[in-house]
């Protein structure tokens, strides 16, 4: 098994700064245990903390289309060569708060490819009731699935017809995918944030020691919470800063919201 330990992030846009790179960088070196290699995919590499290491996003032959819904240009990271870095990857969203050691992440099932559950493990009910794959945080080993980036290279329309983002499509191809222990990943929405309309006049949930990581999917963003004011889509508004949310802010970027 390889033992190098690598985290992926990607930016493109303008919708994240690069003050959410580092502010994830610090967050991964605060909590994983010896030494990591930090890349950053991105179009701008701009304000990034000198320590991480970043390149171009790879050309996926992508439409407009493609880079606003789906997900599509992870797919970036199943390159055979994966800018000759080799062992374990984990792929982070920049929208995402780490509460408690990575290590684990790197070592469970650590030969597949693991995902979070969003469909049972997140309360949302799929069909079938399997698991439903989401790559806001993901293992696997690099160069191991260069095939799934073969196949969407060579049919891109049908690949994205037939599946509509990213994330079904790598699940569908890969049918020994494993899944993170239940309390591992939250998503904010569905754990943290309050009921409908009682959000405007109670703060968030705070994670507690067991959770170790906070996804945040869509909108709000970990910024808005910074920011405080009206955030959120209703009927599910917030309202005002959250303080465990901008002592984390402060914490890995020495900024206050």
């Amino acid at each position: 098994m390889p033992h190098d330990k690598i985290v992926i992030c990607m930016k493109w846009g303008t919708l994240y700064s690069g003050a959410y790179v580092n502010i994830l960088f610090n967050a991964c070196r605060a909590n994983i245990s010896g030494n990591f290699t930090f890349v950053c995919l991105t179009d701008d590499p701009s304000g990034l903390d000198p320590a991480i290491v970043h390149h171009p996003i790879p050309d996926l032959n992508l439409e407009p289309f493609h880079w606003k819904k789906g997900g599509w240009p992870k797919l970036a990271v199943f390159a055979k060569d994966f800018f000759g870095l080799s062992g374990r990857a984990l792929f982070i969203d920049l929208d995402t708060v780490i509460c408690q050691s990575l290590d684990d992440f790197f070592t469970y099932e650590a030969d597949k490819m693991v995902a979070i559950d969003t469909g049972p493990t997140w309360g949302v009910k799929t069909q079938s009731g399997q698991p439903l794959a989401g790559t806001g945080i993901f293992a696997f080993d690099l160069g191991k699935y260069s095939a799934i980036l073969d196949e969407f290279m060579d049919h891109r329309d049908t690949v994205v017809a037939d599946t509509r983002i990213e994330q079904i499509f790598v699940q569908s191809r890969v049918p020994d995918m494993a899944f993170w222990p239940k309390d591992w990943v939250l998503s904010f929405k569905y754990h943290l944030r309050r009921p409908a309309l009682t959000g405007l006049f109670v703060s968030p949930r705070q994670p507690t020691p067991k959770e170790r990581v906070i996804a945040f999917h869509g909108e709000p963003r970990p910024i808005d919470l910074v920011d405080g004011g009206l955030w959120g889509i209703g009927p599910n508004w917030g309202y005002g800063k959250v303080k465990w949310m901008t002592e984390y802010w402060a914490k890995y970027s020495g900024e206050q919201g």
